[in-house]
């Protein structure tokens, strides 16, 4: 072989093995969110709880309170002996099988800020089919043939059951601080954000990913696990984290007559719906912008989380409307402006999630969202 033809044999491989190793790179870290200041100036005013970990909120007030920067396990997320212990069945939906969100979608880079309108991306997107699994929590006390209040969880488990929500459940449910109900937990279709599945679910303003519940999912959960769902709204709740939980609103928002009942933690009130709806410009910014100021007052208990450390302008938009804790501190005020029922936890020194803070206060919220519910036909 020449020296040339070796060459460029050798410039080859070392740009073949150069093309790998990005290929395979980790992305870049994501930066550390500033910690955000509860008494920053635009801020709601907060009542600050007992600094003592383990500390809950009082269930019969409404308002904004602050809570943190240490915290305790709640007791509720243990096995008790003695109490009854429900069952958890799971099964998946093939996405060719639904008539909703079929085919799903993925992208392979993010996008790029659309030059015409700096409020969305332009994205490329490719069709996929997915298996979405559904993790359903049955109480021990659920009468066969009965209807049952019940909760949709967003981002449930793709692979073993998360027996931490059900243990609360039995914990909850025992002592008659919930009523006897199902926790459906629903995963995702995949990926995150503009251009993928679980962005299309979660941050599109409208009603369609509670319609794709009602038909898709609860038929197949009185089918499979032989259960019967109430129809009242006031006996449906709704909870999630991140996208996650503004889709809990969202599904509420849209679909009053299905939904009564919120419960959100990080909840993603910024603007991240795509594709781009000039109906919705801002995504679900526009709940605290616009929607919940200028809408009448809807029958919704609302139960809010964000940490001081929440995410912050996580992409290439600078829109100003990518703060988490701006948007959460936003709807407080809004939630008051209006009259809801409504808590809201500010949690020092915990991030996006608030998995530190929520693993003390959930079985407090769960509790909260579901105060006054009355069967129906006792009401």
């Amino acid at each position: 072989m020449s020296r040339q033809r070796m060459t460029v044999l050798i410039t080859l491989l070392t740009c073949s093995f150069l093309l790998n190793e990005s290929t395979f790179a980790a992305p870049p870290e994501r930066k550390t969110p500033p910690t955000r200041r509860f008494d920053a100036p635009g801020s709601p005013t907060f009542v600050r709880l007992d600094a003592k970990p383990g500390v809950n909120l009082p269930l019969d007030v409404d308002g904004n309170f602050l809570i943190g920067p240490d915290y305790l396990p709640a007791s509720e997320g243990k096995v008790v002996e003695g109490v009854p212990q429900g069952k958890v069945q799971q099964f998946t939906i093939d996405s060719r099988d639904t008539r909703l969100f079929n085919p799903g979608i993925a992208r392979e880079v993010f996008g790029t800020v659309d030059p015409e309108n700096p409020r969305t991306l332009i994205v490329e997107t490719h069709e996929i089919n997915y298996q979405r699994q559904i993790t359903v929590y049955i109480p021990e006390q659920y009468v066969p043939g009965s209807e049952a209040p019940f909760m949709v969880c967003h981002d449930g488990p793709k692979g073993k059951p998360n027996m931490a929500l059900a243990h609360i459940l039995d914990n909850l449910i025992a002592q008659k601080r919930v009523p006897a109900m199902i926790a459906i937990m629903v995963a995702n279709g995949g990926g995150d954000a503009q251009g993928h599945e679980r962005g299309r679910e979660y941050d599109t303003m409208s009603g369609l990913f509670a319609d794709y519940i009602e038909t898709e999912v609860l038929p197949r959960v009185e089918k499979i696990c032989e259960v019967k769902l109430t129809k009242d709204p006031d006996g449906r709740a709704t909870m999630g984290s991140s996208s996650g939980g503004s889709a809990a609103l969202i599904m509420a928002w849209y679909r009053t007559d299905l939904y009564h009942r919120v419960l959100t933690t990080s909840g993603t009130f910024v603007n991240q719906q795509w594709p781009f709806d000039p109906q919705t410009p801002g995504g679900a910014w526009d709940f605290h912008d616009k929607l919940i100021p200028e809408s009448p007052k809807k029958p919704l208990r609302i139960f809010m989380a964000v940490g001081d450390r929440d995410n912050f302008n996580p992409n290439v938009m600078r829109d100003g409307m990518h703060d988490w804790v701006e948007a959460n501190n936003r709807m407080a005020k809004v939630l008051q402006a209006k009259g809801y029922e409504y808590q809201y936890l500010f949690c020092l020194n915990s991030g996006h999630g608030v998995g530190n803070a929520k693993a003390q206060f959930i079985p407090h919220a769960i509790e909260w969202v579901w105060k006054g519910y009355a069967p129906r036909q006792t009401r």
